[in-house]
């Protein structure tokens, strides 16, 4: 596993699992994409399986876990593992993607909101129960991508899943942006989230920042960016010239 402290001496083929920190307005794809093409051009592997293990949206930041070669087989099982996300939701208002993707459709007053009413609302959020993903999502109905569907203005139906959430606190209150820390299960939307706590304090809500901060045992502070994977690979393949 290639992390912040790696000395690595790289096997592609046979696998590696990389912990990478994406970037803000990356898709989970543009960091596949990336990967895949810094291998070919620094090793010269003309084929290579690239994954990941749990897309993040490209709004989000933070903890993506990448896998190559037979460690791809690898990826299902640290798709189910427990998820920590940090962020922000903005209160008083709401979009169609439920984030900053999309442009605020309605806004709401929150003069009556308060601290207390906050913090006894948060508390309501932890538990299993079902929850229903964002329209503008990579779920499949009827073999087309969701987003697809809203981009296009279809009127579909979403069926809810069940998840888990086993920890929800409010970090700080600056309104009408309020900061959160969840931990929670597979499958969770954090954007779902904003949208039900909006509804659950009446004023709406949408989310407007969110870093993931780890998958399992594995963490934040030990990924690396994809530049510093770029250096690693070209400092190694000007040693094997030498």
């Amino acid at each position: 596993m290639l992390n912040q402290t790696s000395e690595h001496q790289f096997d592609f083929l046979k696998g590696e699992v990389l912990l990478i920190n994406k970037p803000y307005k990356w898709t989970s794809f543009n960091v596949i994409s990336s990967i895949r093409y810094l291998i070919k051009h620094h090793t010269g592997i003309k084929k290579i399986k690239v994954g990941h293990a749990g897309t993040l949206d490209p709004l989000a930041t933070g903890l993506l876990i990448i896998c190559t070669g037979k460690f791809t087989k690898k990826i299902e099982e640290f798709q189910g593992l427990e998820k920590e996300y940090t962020g922000s939701f903005i209160l008083g208002a709401t979009t169609p993607s439920f984030d900053r993707e999309t442009e605020i459709d309605q806004t709401f007053n929150i003069s009556h909101i308060n601290p207390e009413m906050l913090l006894q609302t948060a508390k309501k959020f932890t538990g299993t129960f079902e929850q229903t993903p964002p329209l503008y999502s990579a779920i499949k109905i009827d073999g087309k991508r969701a987003y697809k569907y809203a981009r296009n203005k279809e009127d579909v139906k979403i069926k809810p899943k069940l998840i888990t959430i086993k920890e929800f606190e409010l970090t700080n209150i600056n309104l009408p942006e309020i900061f959160f820390r969840v931990v929670c299960s597979k499958g969770t939307y954090i954007r779902s989230l904003a949208r039900d706590f909006g509804e659950a304090i009446k004023c709406g809500a949408y989310l407007s920042s969110l870093q993931r901060i780890r998958i399992g045992n594995f963490r934040l502070e030990d990924a690396i960016q994809t530049e510093d994977l770029k250096k690693s690979l070209k400092i190694k393949k000007n040693n094997n010239n030498t």
